[in-house]
């Protein structure tokens, strides 16, 4: 995952995770996110399957991305394995690659879904899917 010119995440072991009616979320070992980089912020908000999320902004240089990542810190017992892991918004950075290939984001301002070529929407997202 690139901001501003540095690699900020980078892994072989991040947790796919697929979501209701998306593309698959990506979280990201702790150990693999140059975490210096993130800073807390105040917003939350709670997933009914994962429980609390925290936000970060992603800070490097002069130039910051506002809550473009987010992280359970104490997830449900059904997905504590993502405990502390980090996701990121595909839109809020400047590019997200899995193996070689970059990745388009989810549509819509609320989803952070990676696309790729063998995924296939209709994405929660697109115009007419709030009600799903």
């Amino acid at each position: 995952m690139l901001f501003a010119g540095v690699v900020v995440a980078e892994s072989d072991r991040a947790w796919r995770v697929l979501e209701t009616s998306g593309p698959p979320v990506y979280y990201f070992a702790p150990e693999d996110v140059s975490m210096e980089l993130l800073a807390g912020t105040e917003s939350s908000t709670f997933c009914e399957w994962k429980g609390l999320a925290a936000y970060y902004d992603l800070r490097v240089g002069g130039r910051v991305a506002r809550d473009a990542a987010w992280t359970y810190l104490r997830p449900t017992p059904p997905y504590a394995v993502l405990a502390a892991h980090v996701a990121f918004y595909p839109s809020r950075v400047d590019a997200c690659f899995l193996d070689d290939e970059a990745v388009r984001p989810q549509p819509g301002r609320y989803y952070g879904g990676w696309v790729t070529e063998d995924i296939v929407g209709p994405f929660k997202g697109d115009p007419g899917t709030e009600s799903w």
